[in-house]
């Protein structure tokens, strides 16, 4: 649980009292690769810390995946409208290898926040984080081409293109596989 402190004092200051406190309400949970953090069309109202593996977040169009997110280690997922106005999720968000979380209930958080605010302030900067990601997300979808996009992730997120498979991968950046497999060896061959 060190990753998850080391994390949380990067962006907040945060008391011995305070991490007493959400370790009391934390679970570590283990996914197998394929098993579901969040299940589509489900009320989920946890946050996940990423501590080992990664995950995707993923719909289903027309019987097709499409991939909206990855989510990688030292890095907060949920479904943000499902969490916050205990919707059913639109999306779900997947484990693509061995996974290990920190799971917090929003129940939870919300009634220890009230003797110890300092955990409400924690989970609010988490939700930013993940609103933040994808509104990152949804500008270089609106401002860039697809190799554009992908020699963004070369550079910024250098994780996705090595540990994403290449069919997850054209699908998030919304290509086919042979069209991503094309920018793939023009890129190599510069």
């Amino acid at each position: 649980m060190t990753d998850l402190l080391t994390f949380i004092r990067g962006f907040a200051h945060f008391s011995d009292e305070g991490w007493d406190a959400l370790r009391s309400i934390t679970s570590q949970r283990e996914f197998k690769k394929g098993e579901h953090l969040v299940e589509a069309g489900k009320t989920k109202n946890s946050l996940f810390f990423i501590s080992k593996g990664f995950c995707r977040a993923y719909y289903i169009l027309d019987g097709e995946e499409i991939n909206t997110n990855f989510y990688f280690e030292k890095e907060i997922a949920t479904n943000i409208n499902s969490y916050v106005n205990n919707q059913r999720t639109t999306f779900a968000i997947q484990a693509c290898e061995p996974l290990t979380a920190y799971e917090f209930d929003r129940g939870n958080v919300a009634e220890v926040s009230k003797r110890i605010p300092e955990i409400g302030i924690i989970g609010k900067r988490s939700l930013e984080m993940i609103a933040a990601k994808q509104e990152k997300q949804l500008e270089l979808y609106r401002l860039l081409t697809a190799t554009q996009r992908y020699m963004h992730m070369e550079r910024y997120q250098p994780e996705i293109l090595q540990r994403v498979s290449l069919t997850q991968l054209s699908s998030y950046l919304g290509v086919a596989r042979e069209t991503l497999s094309r920018i793939r060896r023009k890129k190599s061959e510069e």
